[in-house]
């Protein structure tokens, strides 16, 4: 079967989850991954920091044909999960090519923002 739209490897580098919300909402990030191939990603987080060792060889499985959004607070390690309030990084390898977009929901403050990003293809992967 042909192999879907996008990349192998994918890099996210700026990641922070706000440790304080305001109202309702949750300030939370997620990584959305769109598989339009046949065959389920098979994907591979990585999660690094600025002062510790990165998490490494956190597994996600994305159907085929499937879309999956994935909340950065989600992903687990041996126990070990991303902290509020410390700045990360993400390095995403996929088996199969997907397309990755980042998002962040900042609720700080009563005036909620969202933004969202592509993330950096890495030529070559």
């Amino acid at each position: 079967m042909a192999a879907g739209a996008g990349s192998t490897h994918w890099v996210i580098p700026d990641g922070y989850i706000p440790e304080k919300s305001a109202g309702e909402l949750t300030s939370h990030e997620s990584v959305c991954v769109l598989n339009t191939g046949f065959e389920d990603a098979q994907l591979v987080f990585t999660i690094y920091f600025e002062d510790r060792e990165p998490l490494e060889s956190i597994g996600v499985i994305v159907p085929g044909r499937r879309t999956k959004h994935i909340r950065t607070s989600s992903l687990v390690k041996d126990g070990e999960t991303i902290t509020a309030g410390v700045p990360y990084a993400i390095e995403i390898e996929s088996d199969v090519p997907v397309i990755v977009q980042y998002s962040r929901l900042d609720a700080t403050q009563a005036e909620n923002a969202l933004m969202s990003t592509m993330a950096y293809p890495v030529k070559g992967g």
